[in-house]
């Protein structure tokens, strides 16, 4: 079985070294310079997984490439043109697993399918959501920091029953914990509402989740996490303030020696999820009349720190 992983950050380079084994084999797509690292030393993580792990790697898609299964583990603001990959150089069609965080994300998967004349049957792209803490602090080399799990659908409600549980195979067989969800969405949510809290406020103060549970990081990630909440309450779905906010802090303590996302991608002076994450929320909210001071604040201040977006990306 040959699996693509498409990305080779924190998530996608841990989902591939898991993966290798027993008959799967994994080919990685990455940006050159981890191409000439991974190629050249191989893939260390240390952690929760420990080990030198050697996939094949590649900095690009090719015309006849195969695959029986896509692992797509970019950033958010990269998801529409690795779309536009897979859909010019994958002839077989493979199902794809998107682990992607923010909202929005199927959406620019099969526009950048499309683009392409790559069919989109249902089912074709499985939404996940990933709580696996793992830091990249280097190209080639990662931390694990705590297991987590990856959140599928449930058979009821994935759009295609078989692509979801080659996933949930797959995942299971690498060593993750996976959980099938009804009302998928809400989960969605739910990580969404919970890394617009921890995310901006980590990357803007360059402190470590755990050190969210003290003022005045706390209040700063209590005041957007009730912000996204109301615009999440404004599409239809709701928590209870108590369910939220202990969904938080749970994931504070879970979390606490890791740098989140945003933070990690800061510190490389590289471009943030802030735009599908913050900026996704701050969109939404303008539809439903919602002031949101809190999370503008933030979302200015990373915008203005990070390296300058490609020419046409939208700005909330």
């Amino acid at each position: 079985m040959r699996v693509i992983v498409f990305g080779a950050g924190a998530v996608g380079g841990l989902v591939a070294a898991k993966l290798l084994g027993g008959d799967r084999e994994v080919v990685v797509i990455a940006r050159l310079d981890d191409v000439v690292v991974l190629r050249s030393r191989g893939l260390h993580v240390s952690g929760r997984t420990e080990g030198t792990f050697e996939p094949s790697s590649f900095d690009g898609l090719v015309m006849g490439m195969e695959a029986d299964a896509v692992v797509l583990t970019v950033k958010s603001y990269d998801v529409y043109e690795a779309a536009r990959q897979i859909g010019r150089f994958l002839p077989t069609h493979p199902p794809l697993l998107a682990l992607q965080n923010g909202l929005g994300i199927e959406e620019q998967i099969l526009d950048g399918l499309r683009a392409e004349g790559s069919p989109t049957p249902p089912g074709r792209v499985t939404p996940g959501i990933s709580t696996v803490a793992v830091t990249r602090r280097a190209p080639g080399e990662l931390f694990h920091a705590a297991e987590g799990e990856v959140i599928l659908p449930s058979p009821s409600e994935a759009g295609s029953k078989a692509s979801a549980d080659r996933f949930e195979g797959l995942l299971t067989s690498g060593g993750f914990s996976v959980r099938r969800v009804g009302e998928f969405a809400r989960e969605r949510w739910r990580k969404v509402i919970v890394n617009a809290a921890i995310n901006p406020v980590t990357a803007d103060h360059d402190v470590l989740n755990g050190q969210l549970a003290r003022d005045p990081w706390r209040g700063q990630a209590e005041t957007l996490l009730h912000e996204a909440q109301a615009v999440a309450e404004a599409e239809g779905i709701s928590f209870d303030d108590s369910e939220i906010e202990a969904d938080l802090w749970r994931i504070v303590r879970a979390t606490a020696a890791n740098a989140s996302s945003m933070l990690q991608d800061v510190r490389r002076n590289h471009r943030t999820e802030v735009e599908a994450i913050t900026g996704e929320i701050l969109r939404r909210g303008v539809t439903h009349g919602l002031e949101l001071p809190a999370s503008r604040r933030v979302y200015d201040r990373l915008k203005a720190r990070e390296p300058a977006a490609p020419p046409g990306e939208q700005r909330s």
